[in-house]
């Protein structure tokens, strides 16, 4: 068995960890392929976060795959060309198939305005962050950063299931007043600080 076979299996049997690991491995890399069919950021984020919210409502349900990766890209880019053939205004020109052209393109004004707008959204995190009580900061830490499942979080802050998923959803309220919910997702799963 192919290491992405097993953390496909343990994704579809409900572990935490393989979500975050496939999120981690593969976030850049769509988002990135995102950017070949639009220059819509806030889009191509949104059809992410909808390809992950559909992996995880399904993930009983969803066939074996040997490869992630290839699933995940083939995924979004079915994704991708759904929403943009509902509203045409995204579409700039197409193949031959009816489709997005996909382009090649290599911009460095893209990777410097991408780096400015992950930079923006990084501080006015940290500004929410530091409104929030260290108990909060503490346990987003602990969820996001350190990727640990609520029963472990439960341990190392000797507090009940119940109140540590209140915590963490009262913060992450708190954090949407400053930032938008997508932003805030995107930020703490492509964080990588080690714990």
């Amino acid at each position: 068995m192919t290491d992405d076979q097993k953390i496909w299996n343990d994704f579809k049997s409900n572990k935490d960890y393989a979500l975050s690991h496939i999120y981690h491995h593969h976030i850049d890399l769509l988002f990135r392929y995102g950017r070949k069919f639009t220059r819509d950021d806030d889009l191509i984020k949104d059809a992410i976060q909808e390809l992950f919210f559909d992996l995880i409502r399904s993930r009983e349900n969803l066939g074996d795959t040997d490869n992630i990766r290839f699933y995940l890209l083939k995924s979004l880019k079915n994704k991708l060309i759904r929403i943009l053939q509902k509203d045409q205004k995204y579409i700039h020109q197409k193949t031959e198939n009816n489709q997005p052209e996909f382009s090649s393109v290599y911009s460095y004004e893209e990777d410097l305005i991408e780096r400015e707008n992950r930079e923006r959204n990084e501080q006015l995190l940290l500004r929410g962050l530091n409104e929030l009580s260290p108990r909060q900061r503490e346990i987003l830490f602990y969820r996001f950063t350190c990727e640990l499942d609520y029963p472990e979080i439960c341990d190392i802050m000797s507090i009940r299931y119940d109140s540590a998923r209140k915590m963490v959803f009262r913060a992450l309220n708190a954090l949407r007043k400053v930032i938008s919910s997508s932003d805030i997702m995107l930020f703490f799963l492509q964080k990588s600080i080690q714990c």
